[in-house]
């Protein structure tokens, strides 16, 4: 309980940084953290927990882009954000499999406890398709972005595939190497192609 108040007052504080350029995030901070804190609650009133997960992380290149002076409602860090949501959300829900049996005794909500690991398994991978449909959008906003951007998305495309057959409802035992290491993959090599198309 310590290091959660100091931590989210040393957050605050750091919001001030930005002062007296904008004023946003110190007007922000409380209220997100109490989203953020929501998100450990989430599972015992909602299935959609796995997506509260994916817009706490969401929020972080919007927040970014706004702190450093962008505007509130730009279309470029608002798609990646969304990208961010059903990445992550699908993912989680992979992730989530494996606790499908407590968190039914538990009386927790998941979408794999609500739909069973078949139907979670294919409403994750409906996710990740269009996580990358969103990921094709950001060009028409972000001209700066063209070709290297598109092979980078298409090839994220196919590690997500990856990661979806490294797992079906009969065999779990993968989820660790589709969680860790398939998606840091994926934020990485989105990270890099980003930095290569905008330096080439």
């Amino acid at each position: 309980m310590a290091l959660t108040v100091v931590s989210s007052l040393c957050f605050i504080a750091a919001t001030l940084l930005f002062l007296p350029e904008t004023w946003v995030p110190i007007a922000a901070s409380v209220p997100l953290l109490l989203f953020l804190f929501g998100y450990s609650y989430a599972k015992r009133f909602t299935a959609l927990a796995h997506y509260w997960l994916g817009a706490a992380l969401m929020l972080s290149p919007w927040a970014a882009w706004i702190a450093t002076g962008g505007p509130i409602w730009a279309p470029g860090p608002i798609l990646l954000g969304l990208a961010v949501l059903l990445w992550v959300g699908g993912f989680d829900i992979i992730y989530a499999c494996q606790d499908v049996d407590f968190d039914r005794k538990a009386k927790l909500r998941s979408i794999p406890a609500k739909f069973g690991i078949r139907g979670a398994l294919r409403i994750a991978a409906g996710s990740h398709l269009a996580m990358v449909l969103v990921l094709l959008l950001i060009p028409s906003v972000y001209p700066s972005f063209g070709l290297v951007f598109y092979i980078g998305v298409g090839v994220i495309a196919l590690v997500l595939v990856y990661e979806h057959l490294l797992v079906s409802p009969d065999d779990l035992r993968r989820v660790g190497r589709a969680f860790f290491h398939v998606n840091a993959v994926v934020s990485m090599g989105l990270l890099v192609i980003g930095l290569v198309d905008l330096l080439w």
